[in-house]
């Protein structure tokens, strides 16, 4: 059984997802920091100071100045600017997923080759006849 194991985890394509979901997190987290860090703060400046992350509704009626104020009660809130966030999030790393399967559909994958002609132009009437046709069918001339 541990030979087996080993076989099935030691295939190209387990090392090749491993690799993948590993550098996907990595990726993830670059991603989050750039939402939060490097988008979110100028639109946050034009929306004349709006912090997304703060931005949340109490469902308990009550008034809390603060997302963090809410939770240290353990108020129950609705965080739409956290999921406005994780939007954006999803959005980016999504475009970026587009444009890497993209690429690399570009660089390996190699266009099917034309099909083979099925049909040919008659030389006396032009219309187009199977390759096969001893005798065209439009005007019956005779093919070599």
């Amino acid at each position: 059984m541990f030979k087996a194991f080993k076989e099935f985890a030691m295939r190209g394509n387990v090392i090749d997802l491993a690799v993948g979901v590993i550098i996907g997190a990595a990726f993830g987290k670059i991603v989050s920091s750039l939402v939060d860090d490097v988008i979110m703060p100028p639109i946050g400046l034009l929306l004349h100071g709006v912090n997304f992350s703060s931005l949340f509704i109490p469902l308990n009626g009550k008034h809390y100045d603060t997302l963090d104020a809410a939770k240290v009660v353990g108020a129950p809130t609705l965080n739409y600017g956290l999921f406005l966030n994780t939007v954006i999030n999803f959005l980016i790393v999504a475009f970026c997923v587009f444009l890497l399967v993209r690429s690399v559909q570009h660089w390996f994958v190699k266009p099917a080759p034309p099909a083979a002609p099925t049909t040919r132009d008659c030389p006396q009437c032009a219309m187009s006849i199977p390759i096969q046709a001893k005798r065209c069918g439009h005007c019956t001339t005779q093919l070599a």
